[in-house]
């Protein structure tokens, strides 16, 4: 077992454990869901940015 663990099982504090555990994790996936939404807004800007070429090309405005 890891010593950081076995020192907090050794204290009896599995909640502080256990709530450390949850905020990593929920720190985590908002950092992964904050870049797929960059991702997702860079992907959505050339699509517009694509449209609006082909408008010019056939001119449309």
């Amino acid at each position: 077992m890891d010593p950081l663990t076995q020192s907090v099982v050794e204290r009896g504090d599995l909640a502080h454990l256990a709530l450390f555990l949850w905020a990593s994790a929920s720190s985590g996936l908002l950092v992964w869901t904050m870049r797929e939404l960059a991702r997702s807004n860079r992907r959505f800007s050339e699509f517009v940015n694509a449209v609006a070429k082909l408008n010019r090309m056939f001119g449309q405005t």
